[in-house]
């Protein structure tokens, strides 16, 4: 070290004083103007002061026991949430290896080599030298090159994990959602039975008074047509549950050949859902966070496209030890050593940084937009699913009191019918009314119950972005 030139101490202490210079500009998290109440909370039934927000297990709400083991097996076996995770894991490695580039490089060789030369006067010559020794390269962050790509693979990293959230919430309510609604198609299958059951028997009446005379024949021709056509919409009812059962299959990892779920009554319940305010929608969304770090890793490359304009320097050392008698090698005489540094700037290259440069300025751009389009779908999709609760409840209402009319003019009708007052025709259409009836206040029930989990989801599921890894836990050694 003695022997180092002054010139190049200097170099090497300036370069470590410049080392925390970063180019490009400071990341400022981008701008989103949300409204300060959602438009369709009118009339909305606000939750109780001790639910005022979601909590992580959100679809224990529902209060369905094999919801939640369902749920469960999701988060273990789900093969789309592996998927995201192993990217997670990529991306949290890609830190480490930008990292990398603060340190030095360290390499050890060892080499033999024997080499001849042929001679007019002596004849041929062979000659056998024997190496070992270290090298060793670092190159400052004098332009914050290393640091901006650190930033970049750190926010970058931060993005798949909101990815990987986002999976996790889309699988569990893509789940629940299928669930319930099979759950319904349950209750329809229950409805169809009965109502099976109930034509039969009309079916059986109209056969007895034809038997006397009463009826015609075009009576027991109509009761049987609407008997099959009965048990037809009841076949026709697996088919649906069947592929949902297929579905939720899939979302727990499993071969739908090897899983099933056996029918059972309606059980979940409606939960009431604490919306909160939308500012706070921008913390609780993980698609709107990973747009949000898809932003910053791009103003980040910004800085690395910028370093590029400026020189590159790089202080290298090696040592060791050569020589001709591998036994005498490792002495004094045979070593050798080398330290300097060296400078390399492009001169020239038709343009290429500085179209990397327009380039990374539009990717920001783009990111910025993206970032702020998924703002307002999260936005949408809050109002969207209010709405459709809001107004399915009122619906749901008036299809009671519609189911309760229809119910009441079966039983009049089938009372007028046994004592000959009117034809089965009107037996027919009031029991065709009445069965419409049932199915649609299911139907607006299954609408009701996935409103429900996709305004969950559209808050986020109970999530907070103040769950992402920090940069800390990202730099550390896995």
């Amino acid at each position: 070290m003695k022997h180092m030139p002054k010139t190049c101490l200097a170099l090497a202490i300036s370069s470590l004083l410049l080392s925390a210079c970063a180019l490009g500009p400071d990341y400022v998290r981008p701008t989103t103007e949300a409204p300060a109440a959602f438009k369709e909370m009118k009339d909305w039934k606000t939750a109780t002061p001790q639910d005022q927000e979601l909590h992580g297990k959100w679809w224990e709400a529902y209060q369905d026991p094999q919801l939640n083991a369902l749920v469960e097996q999701v988060n273990i076996s789900n093969q789309n949430l592996a998927q995201a995770e192993a990217q997670f894991r990529q991306a949290r490695a890609l830190v480490q290896s930008a990292r990398s580039s603060y340190f030095p490089t360290v390499s050890a060789s060892a080499s033999s080599t024997r080499a001849g030369s042929a001679s007019s006067r002596v004849g041929s010559r062979i000659a056998t030298t024997d190496s070992v020794g270290l090298n060793a390269g670092w190159e400052p962050d004098l332009w914050g090159r290393i640091s901006r790509t650190v930033e970049a693979s750190r926010a970058s990293a931060q993005a798949s994990a909101s990815d990987l959230q986002a999976t996790r919430l889309s699988a569990q309510s893509s789940l629940a959602e299928d669930y319930l609604q099979l759950r319904v198609i349950d209750a329809q299958q229950t409805l169809l039975e009965d109502t099976v059951a109930a034509y039969q028997k009309s079916y059986q009446l109209t056969q007895n008074q034809y038997a006397v005379g009463v009826v015609s024949k075009a009576d027991v021709i109509q009761a049987q047509t609407q008997l099959k056509s009965a048990q037809a919409q009841a076949l026709d009812n697996g088919v649906l549950r069947s592929q949902l059962e297929h579905a939720i299959a899939l979302l727990t990892g499993q071969a739908a050949s090897d899983f099933s779920i056996t029918p059972a009554p309606l059980v979940a319940v409606l939960p009431t859902i604490p919306v909160g305010i939308p500012s706070a929608l921008l913390e609780r969304r993980p698609d709107i966070s990973a747009a949000e770090r898809r932003a910053a890793a791009a103003n980040a490359q910004i800085g690395v496209a910028k370093a590029a304009y400026f020189p590159a320097l790089t202080l290298s050392a090696a040592g060791g030890f050569q020589g001709s008698s591998f036994a005498h090698l490792l002495t004094l005489p045979n070593r050798f050593w080398s330290l300097g540094p060296a400078l390399a700037a492009t001169l020239f290259d038709g343009g290429l940084r500085h179209a990397q440069s327009e380039q990374a300025l539009a990717g920001f751009d783009a990111s910025v937009a993206a970032y702020k389009q998924t703002v307002l779908t999260g936005f949408q999709e809050v109002e969207d699913n209010l709405a459709a609760l809001r107004i399915l409840e009122q619906e749901a209402q008036v299809q009671d009191e519609t189911v309760q009319s229809a119910r009441l003019a079966v039983t009049l009708i089938l009372n007028q019918y046994r004592a000959g007052l009117v034809s089965f025709t009107s037996v027919a259409t009031v029991q065709a009314t009445a069965l419409s009836a049932e199915r649609t206040a299911l139907d607006i029930q299954r609408r009701r119950f996935s409103a429900s989990v996709l305004l969950i989801k559209a808050l986020g599921g109970g999530w907070s972005q103040a769950e992402l890894p920090d940069n800390a836990a990202l730099s550390e050694a896995r």
